[in-house]
């Protein structure tokens, strides 16, 4: 499942340098990591979900989510500094590009009426998050096995410098941004 990876030396890297006047390949932005988030606010209610979150996230990813934590406690949420909240992944390398393979070209076509993502998720410095409504858009979960339909976080680090340049880099490997 390398494709991506290829794809991204072979066309990615010599458009972004002719679109953008890099005088280095070192210059050319490239996907840095992908963090996918699940935040589970139903914990209080239902210890178990925390496992069952924490399952399909490895389902997806193929690698071992580390549960996150409160930073500080809201008495409105009746929630407390140090209380398991999710779960969350960082891909890099190899996993990385595998994923985002199989975001673009098997999950995201999966969801219903999909028109494609939108285009305004840059955060000014290059990085794009979206959100995924249900975890079921991914081929590795059964239906019959989950417990709870949940969605999840999906961050895109890149190393562009503006949100031109990461939306460019983001296109060329196969997002699908709408029209």
């Amino acid at each position: 499942m390398e494709k991506l990876r290829e794809q991204y030396e072979k066309e990615v890297v010599p458009a972004l340098m002719k679109k953008f006047n890099y005088k280095s390949v070192m210059q050319v932005p490239k996907l840095e990591k992908i963090i996918i988030n699940i935040g589970l606010g139903d914990i209080k209610d239902n210890p178990k979900a925390l496992d069952n979150a924490m399952n399909d996230l490895s389902l997806i990813t193929g690698q071992q989510p580390v549960v996150t934590k409160a930073k500080k406690s809201i008495a409105a949420f009746k929630l407390r500094e140090g209380a398991k909240v999710g779960c969350k992944v960082t891909l890099r390398s190899g996993k990385m590009y595998d994923f985002a393979y199989k975001l673009f070209n098997v999950a995201l076509p999966r969801v219903r009426d999909f028109r494609g993502v939108s285009a305004n998720s840059f955060d000014g410095r290059g990085n794009y998050s979206m959100g995924v409504k249900e975890q079921l858009i991914f081929p590795e979960i059964e239906y019959d096995k989950i417990d709870k339909i949940r969605g999840m976080d999906i961050i895109f680090v890149t190393t562009a410098k503006s949100d031109e340049e990461a939306k460019e880099l983001l296109a060329l490997l196969g997002m699908p941004f709408r029209v």
